[in-house]
């Protein structure tokens, strides 16, 4: 839904939808982020340095997620849409008139949108590997069950994926809820024993640890991230919940809740240095362990189903910007054209997940994984929300440098401390953003070496009908519509058509389909149309990147200009080309072919544009690029 549809619900569903979609990520975080700040050995158990990181986590929060994404980075809304692809179509639309930096803002937001698919994969692996981990405190004996239990997890949760979550979303934000009231209380009971601990809020603390510790503080702060593991969740989600909603939780909700977490476990560790084997549930009296590692995996499992859903979405919109081949995109509920099943990347990021739950073995070796993806990503919307507010919003310059640039430090210190992870797993988020980069810009390159070896060959629409109708072919009853890549072109299918059958229907509809950089396109600008005469018309349809493509609902407008499109009389012609790579200009060979194999792939375009199948009929042709 955009935001005028969420702003319909009640304030206070959305502001609990939004606990459990939009932070359940970054909720579930108190599981590890101490731990691995204090169990990395950099750091000695004294009072000071104890406040002084408990001071950095709480500054961290403060300014990443209070600052910069809930006060700033919000109101960069795309009609009412967030994440990194409604962000980059922002940027690039705003400096459209550049087309030089047009294409460098395109290339690195495509590249942050690739670096989520890793982190996607670290997230829900670290998530409920951390949660399982739980049983190891209850006893020493649950050890080796950890890992088959928490692949067992996850596979029941990408397997439920295929049913759709409306039915068990409703319990989402209740559930979530229940977590954040359970880790404050927790929290709460370890700081009245040490209220002390609650001055570690000055920030002077911090900055007296960073000032005698400064290359600890830059070590640890691979690890203090971890803090703030979903911060790209909260624009991203923005347009399912509003922004309103989204700020009401996380200042009224979540960061209360965390703050009291992380302080309870800096308590704890003052009292018990022993306990930095897993903080989180050391905190825990012996009748509540079991309860809450149950409680603790439903939350990550929850965590783990936003980012899935997110894969899914951020995956549609990427291919009708034009960076993927057609995907199988199933809807999952007859009301939410937002809830969608896309088995192949269901099913791909499950087989990755399983590879880095075997290969790292416990959440300590993920989160030395965890942090290079997410802080790059950090980097590239700072970036993206300068071109913003600056060519977009037109904003003085100094304010812009000012407002950006003190988050560019920030990120770029979080960026900086993570590259020494990059031996130690981090190459793992990064493999994978490179590969599906490689895979977007193949895709794209060859679509444009695909549309100008059609350019080269294709004749002129209008004077080939002049040529047909001087001595016209027989004409049949009912409508064809010709689908072609740019208008004012022949499509390949209507040559074929006129060459075996040699017949033209009583109506010919050639249809371009376009998308754009905007998340939505107006009904009323969805369909242009141009009479070509001979009962023959040109049709642009227009879509934005989170439309739902539904052709014969969009070309329903022609019947205004006499063109009668009965379902039972119309037949939908495309053409089936066959990419054959050939040395020379173009790719390199093994990229040619990579896209040729990508071509032959993708689903067909009647699933994608919603043609009934028994009115569609494909006439094959081969491309050389």
């Amino acid at each position: 839904m955009d935001e005028t549809a969420a702003s319909k619900s009640p304030l206070a569903a959305l502001t609990l939808g939004a606990i459990g979609v939009v932070y359940g990520d970054i909720g579930t975080s108190v599981l590890y982020a101490i731990k691995e700040v204090f169990g990395s050995g950099h750091v000695a158990f004294t009072q000071a340095n104890v406040y002084g990181i408990l001071s950095i986590v709480f500054w961290t929060l403060t300014l990443i997620i209070s600052l910069k994404y809930v006060s700033l980075v919000l109101r960069a809304d795309n009609n009412g849409e967030g994440g990194l692809v409604a962000m980059l179509a922002l940027a690039s639309q705003s400096v459209k008139d550049k087309p030089q930096l047009r294409r460098v803002l395109l290339l690195v937001g495509i590249f942050g949108t690739c670096l989520f698919y890793g982190d996607g994969v670290i997230t829900p692996a670290i998530s409920v590997l951390s949660a399982v981990e739980g049983l190891e405190v209850v006893s020493p004996a649950f050890t080796q069950a950890v890992i088959p239990l928490t692949l067992l997890i996850l596979f029941g949760l990408f397997a439920v994926q295929k049913r759709g979550t409306a039915g068990i979303g409703r319990f989402f934000g209740p559930i979530t809820l229940s977590w954040f009231v359970a880790i404050a209380l927790l929290g709460v009971a370890q700081i009245a024993s040490h209220p002390e601990i609650l001055w570690a809020v000055s920030p002077h603390y911090a900055l007296g640890f960073i000032v005698e510790n400064p290359g600890t503080t830059f070590i640890i702060l691979g690890a203090v991230v971890l803090c703030v593991t979903g911060g790209e969740a909260l624009y991203a989600d923005m347009g399912h919940f509003g922004k309103r909603p989204i700020r009401l939780a996380w200042f009224s909700i979540v960061m209360p809740a965390l703050t009291l977490n992380y302080f309870g476990q800096g308590a704890l560790l003052l009292e018990n240095p022993e306990a930095v084997k897993n903080p989180f549930f050391m905190m825990v009296p012996d009748w509540a362990l079991l309860p809450l590692v149950g409680l603790a995996t439903i939350a990550t499992v929850i965590a783990s189903q936003a980012l899935i859903s997110g894969a899914f979405s951020v995956t549609k919109q990427v291919i009708q910007l034009g960076y993927l081949p057609r995907l199988q995109v199933v809807h999952t509920s007859e009301t939410d054209t937002g809830q969608i099943y896309m088995p192949f990347v269901n099913w791909g990021l499950f087989v990755a997940i399983v590879l880095a739950v075997l290969f790292f073995r416990s959440s300590s070796n993920l989160a030395a994984a965890y942090g290079i993806a997410v802080t790059l990503d950090m980097l590239i919307t700072t970036v993206l929300t300068f071109f913003v507010i600056r060519y977009g919003w037109g904003y003085p310059l100094a304010l812009c440098v000012a407002a950006t640039g003190f988050f560019f430090l920030i990120d770029l210190a979080f960026f900086s401390s993570n590259l020494m992870k990059l031996h130690h797993g981090g190459w793992f988020p990064l493999a994978i953003g490179g590969a599906v980069f490689t895979l977007m810009t193949t895709w794209k390159q060859g679509r444009a070496l695909l549309n100008e070896a059609l350019r080269q060959d294709a004749l002129d629409l209008n004077s080939f009908l002049e040529s047909v109708f001087i001595s016209p072919p027989t004409r049949v009853d009912g409508t064809a519509v010709f689908l072609t890549a740019e208008p004012g072109t022949v499509p390949n299918a209507l040559l074929h058509n006129l060459k075996h059958n040699k017949v033209l229907h009583r109506h010919n509809v050639f249809v371009t389909v376009r998308s754009h950089e905007v998340p939505w396109v107006p009904k009323e600008q969805r369909v242009e149309i141009t009479p070509l005469g001979y009962d023959c018309w040109q049709v642009i349809v227009h879509y934005g990147f989170k439309d739902d493509p539904n052709l014969p609902q969009a070309l329903q407008q022609v019947r205004a200009h006499g063109c009668a499109l009965d379902p039972m009389t119309t037949s939908y012609f495309l053409s089936r080309d066959i990419v054959i790579p050939t040395i020379g200009k173009g790719m390199a060979p093994w990229r040619e072919k990579l896209f040729a194999q990508m071509h032959h792939n993708a689903s067909a375009a009647a699933e994608f544009l919603n043609l009934p199948n028994n009115a569609v009929v494909e006439l094959g042709s081969k491309i050389q690029i």
